[in-house]
């Protein structure tokens, strides 16, 4: 196990949750995404770009649990590059057995969420209320698969996933950002 990349990793990660609870408190995060907030999270992918250029994905093998969650959670919120989350998400799947199978499906439904497709697990809300699923009687039995809690089935809106052309984003404030960073 790599010891030093695993302490980074987790310390990025931390400071990833410091700075987002600070702006939190300080009412900067209900607008937009927070350009401090975006550095961060562009500082730490960029560096775990660098890792896994060394090491490949940081499997629970490679750098233990706590650091393997912290890799994802800085991809997860690498929302500005969807590229690397892409690419992350194909690292992940190559690693099953050796990451948490949950990460692949909170991975896979925010990369739908931000391509404007309907989610399949189930994992993504939208102004606090869930984003819509692929399939309804389906998004239940994955979710128990990977030990997530089930959703009311009243509170899932069902969309079969449709063409490319089809977005589920209105907001042209979004919109805008999306297809700047590269989502659309």
């Amino acid at each position: 196990m790599n010891e030093s990349i695993a302490k980074e990793l987790i310390q990025l990660a931390q400071y990833d949750l410091t700075v987002r609870e600070r702006l939190l408190k300080e009412n900067k995060l209900s607008q937009g995404y927070n350009p401090v907030m975006e550095a961060v999270h562009k500082e730490n992918a960029l560096r775990l770009k660098e890792i896994i250029d060394l090491m490949g994905w940081p499997t629970k093998s490679k750098v233990g649990d706590q650091a393997s969650e912290a890799a994802w959670l800085i991809v997860q919120h690498s929302i500005s590059d969807p590229s690397f989350m892409k690419r992350c998400y194909t690292l992940l799947e190559q690693s099953m057995g050796d990451i948490n199978p949950q990460n692949i499906a909170y991975l896979h439904d925010r990369i739908c969420y931000f391509e404007g497709k309907p989610q399949k697990y189930g994992t993504q809300y939208d102004d606090g209320v869930l984003y819509p699923v692929e399939n309804k009687n389906e998004v239940n039995v994955l979710r128990k698969e990977l030990k997530l809690n089930p959703h009311p089935v009243d509170s899932i809106i069902e969309l079969k996933k449709p063409d490319n052309s089809t977005d589920l984003h209105k907001d042209p404030n979004f919109n805008e950002w999306r297809k700047k960073v590269g989502w659309i």
